[in-house]
């Protein structure tokens, strides 16, 4: 339940920064930065208001949470910068999917070659089938939808994402994943210092005829799909498998997809279509070869 609110909030995110860099000149830079810091506060309220943590969640190596909260700090400002980027410069519904579609894929390689988890011949289909989608995008899309620009950044999102999955299941499968509202506010405490000077670059403070509209969409967005639903990921990741964590991440860029097309009028062509559809076949076959290998 934690990871479908997750996704259903993560669906979101992106149409409500699809929506600020219409009516304002915010950069993906700067967006990440509010969203992380806003996130950061409202966590660090939410902890304090929780209080101390249990004795047997608080327990653990200084040093080894110190570099799992950099890294996870790290791959979290890749993931959300680089996302908003690609919907920036290629829409939301072409970058989410993309996002969300390669990013089980990594995920499924990266805990074969750091967890020992087989792929098999039906993870290896599906990883080509994901490959398969990402060409239809780019060489298929037509230039007014697909920009190859906005599926790079995308790529990238999906690597930061893959990196913050699997470190979190690393420590979480044997126990080690600490108090997770603390690791969750400490890990948005990294990505917001590592943003800061990105977000200056971009500049704090948008310039904009809407600011009222802007102001209400950082609100929601440092909340609900932030705070809210990181702290919910996080705790549902950590003892979740793969697999079911793939699936249930689906409802980010088929949600996603659903407000591109009927609230922001974003058009999906033939080829669109086509790439999503054997993006998501592959994932849900990914899944299902997981399943069958766990068992």
């Amino acid at each position: 339940m934690y990871l479908i609110v997750a996704g259903i909030a993560w669906g979101t995110a992106g149409a409500a920064a699809s929506l600020m860099f219409r009516v304002s000149d915010l950069g993906a830079g700067a967006l990440s930065f509010w969203r992380c810091a806003g996130g950061f506060l409202l966590l660090l309220v939410a902890r304090l208001l929780r209080g101390p943590a249990p004795r047997a969640e608080a327990r653990g190596p200084r040093g080894r949470a110190a570099v799992r909260l950099g890294v996870l700090g790290l791959s979290l400002a890749v993931f959300q910068t680089a996302y908003f980027a690609a919907v920036e410069a290629t829409g939301l519904a072409v970058g989410t999917v993309v996002t969300l579609g390669a990013g089980p894929v990594l995920i499924a390689v990266g805990a074969r070659v750091t967890m020992g988890e087989r792929l098999g011949g039906g993870g290896l289909l599906a990883v080509a089938g994901a490959l398969g989608g990402l060409a239809v995008l780019v060489l298929g899309g037509g230039g007014a939808t697909v920009r190859p620009a906005g599926v790079l950044w995308a790529l990238l999102s999906a690597a930061g994402y893959a990196v913050m999955t699997l470190l979190t299941r690393w420590f979480g499968r044997d126990g080690r994943g600490g108090d997770g509202l603390g690791t969750t506010a400490g890990t948005f405490a990294v990505a917001t210092v590592v943003l800061l000077p990105f977000g200056a670059a971009d500049g704090f403070v948008p310039h904009t005829d809407h600011l009222f509209t802007v102001v209400a969409l950082l609100v929601y967005v440092t909340s609900v799909p932030t705070a809210l639903a990181y702290g919910l990921y996080f705790a549902g990741a950590a003892v979740v498998r793969s697999a079911t964590v793939s699936v249930i991440m689906l409802l980010e860029p088929v949600g996603a997809a659903v407000i591109a097309v009927t609230l922001l009028g974003e058009e999906l062509t033939p080829a669109t279509v086509t790439g999503t559809g054997l993006m998501l076949v592959a994932v849900a076959g990914l899944a299902v070869a997981e399943a069958r290998s766990a068992r």
